[in-house]
């Protein structure tokens, strides 16, 4: 067995791919009117007639699931998705005790969206600070080998 992805119920397709490609630079890699697929998720207008429950079953605003990206630059991502009046908050910029940043906000079906920086930023971003690899890795829990690989990677 091989997972393939998740699949979001929606209820204007229109709108929801416009959210996944406009705001979020998504590509679809197939697209056949009610059914768009993006690389590791897809959206699904019709769902519940799809599977065969009750369109009432299909709950919005559940707060019990999130499709998560990460970026390099979180201030930037930030600053542009601020620019959108229309666009509903979950909450702004969080910093995590792991030194992680993020975003959340909602699609246009109200399903959570994470933006978070990615972790070779953070790491990046503490080895800049002056940190040591061992102080890096208890901030960031990460195994004391793996953040030594993150700094081959990078100059700092």
């Amino acid at each position: 067995m091989k997972y393939q992805g998740c699949l979001l119920a929606v209820k204007d397709i229109a709108a929801s791919k416009h959210f996944y490609e406009k705001v979020l630079h998504q590509n679809a890699v197939m697209d056949i009117g009610v059914h768009v697929t993006f690389e590791g998720f897809s959206l699904q207008q019709g769902y519940a007639e799809l599977v065969g429950i009750s369109v009432d079953s299909v709950k919005e605003q559940s707060h019990n699931f999130q499709v998560y990206f990460e970026v390099e630059d979180l201030d930037k991502v930030y600053a542009k998705l601020k620019s959108i009046s229309s666009l509903q908050w979950v909450h702004e910029i969080k910093e995590y005790p792991w030194g992680q940043r993020d975003i959340r906000v909602y699609d246009p079906d109200k399903h959570i969206v994470e933006i978070a920086e990615d972790m070779t930023t953070v790491i990046k971003r503490f080895f800049n600070q002056g940190m040591s690899a061992e102080e890096v890795a208890t901030r960031t829990m990460f195994p004391l080998e793996v953040v030594k690989q993150y700094a081959l990677g990078f100059s700092m």
